[in-house]
């Protein structure tokens, strides 16, 4: 383990802060990377705690206070949680607008949860490359971390990037089912989490629409994905719906396939950075420099292609 990394698991809420805070100024796709800051960030992707929790869906759905459930939750049960809520930016600053961190309630004494707001920056897929980093940052550090979306409704594939388990979350009487189905959504959730539960027979309707368009999507891979119906108000379904988060954390941790995803993800991240630099032209340039052990490394991996190949 790298001192840096020791370091920051040895230093509690302020050293993450601390680091966040350099993550933001010294992590740049678009520009070269800060070296020390290249360095934390292979640290942490090669040792990893932590479980990623993305959580998606339209605004209005309650992302938001599903995610503070979850997180009194988890702490109840004695794990240490990291939070990145990530809000719309300012046009102006390119700072978050809602500040999610404000709207997650956490005890400020206590040192095993820590809630951070990131602005998705100019990514329409709802999470910008520094909430990727930032993740992969707490998930050395902490026990389970969740990553809420933005919510701009059907662009929410980067969540994919980082969350080992995905949850989808669907309002009822929002015609949500159809219009995921219409979008091919529904071929990416692991788990789909129909909210405001205490609505009784919308919420019902809502949780046999999903499950129907669910049986539309072609199937595959051994996971059945599971429909939770929750109510962050009243804490109905929260206990399930943790339930399948941690049967799919099981179903990943067999035969490999949580490093196998998680391999996949380091690659599509250097891809999309690269992407986002120069485009599909710079991107088919490099592409052969692309490496399958740049998996255990992407940061080094990205600093080393801009550098080599003038990517």
């Amino acid at each position: 383990m790298s001192e840096a990394l020791a370091a920051l698991r040895a230093g509690g809420k302020p050293a993450m802060a601390r680091a966040l805070s350099a993550l933001e100024t010294g992590f740049d796709p678009l520009a070269l990377p800060d070296a020390d800051m290249v360095a934390l960030l292979d640290a942490a992707a090669a040792d990893p705690l932590g479980h990623v929790i993305g959580l998606t869906g339209p605004p209005g759905v309650g992302k938001s206070t599903l995610t503070g459930s979850l997180l009194a939750r988890s702490r109840q049960a004695g794990l240490s949680v990291g939070v990145i809520a990530v809000d719309p930016s300012s046009q102006i600053s390119g700072g978050a607008l809602l500040g999610d961190r404000t709207r997650i309630r956490t005890a400020p004494d206590d040192a095993q949860a820590f809630v951070r707001s990131l602005a998705a920056r100019d990514r329409l897929g709802g999470l910008s490359d520094i909430a990727v980093a930032a993740a992969i940052l707490m998930r050395a550090a902490y026990d389970r971390v969740i990553v809420e979306t933005v919510g701009i409704g059907q662009s929410e594939a980067d969540i994919g990037l980082v969350a080992d388990t995905l949850v989808l979350c669907v309002q009822p009487g929002s015609g949500d089912a159809l219009q995921f189905m219409k979008a091919g959504i529904m071929e990416l959730p692991d788990i789909i989490a129909v909210t405001k539960a205490d609505m009784g027979a919308s919420a019902r309707r809502a949780c046999a629409d999903v499950e129907g368009a669910l049986g539309l999507v072609a199937g595959g891979g051994g996971w059945k994905v599971p429909v939770v119906a929750v109510s962050a108000a009243s804490g109905e379904g929260i206990g399930d719906l943790l339930s399948a988060i941690d049967a799919h954390r099981g179903w990943l941790e067999r035969e490999g396939r949580l490093d196998a995803r998680r391999d996949a993800q380091a690659l599509a991240f250097i891809r999309d950075c690269l992407r986002t630099r120069h485009g599909r032209v710079g991107l088919k340039r490099v592409a052969g420099h692309i490496l399958r052990s740049d998996a255990g490394t992407p940061f080094s991996a990205l600093l080393r292609l801009i550098v080599q190949v003038g990517a």
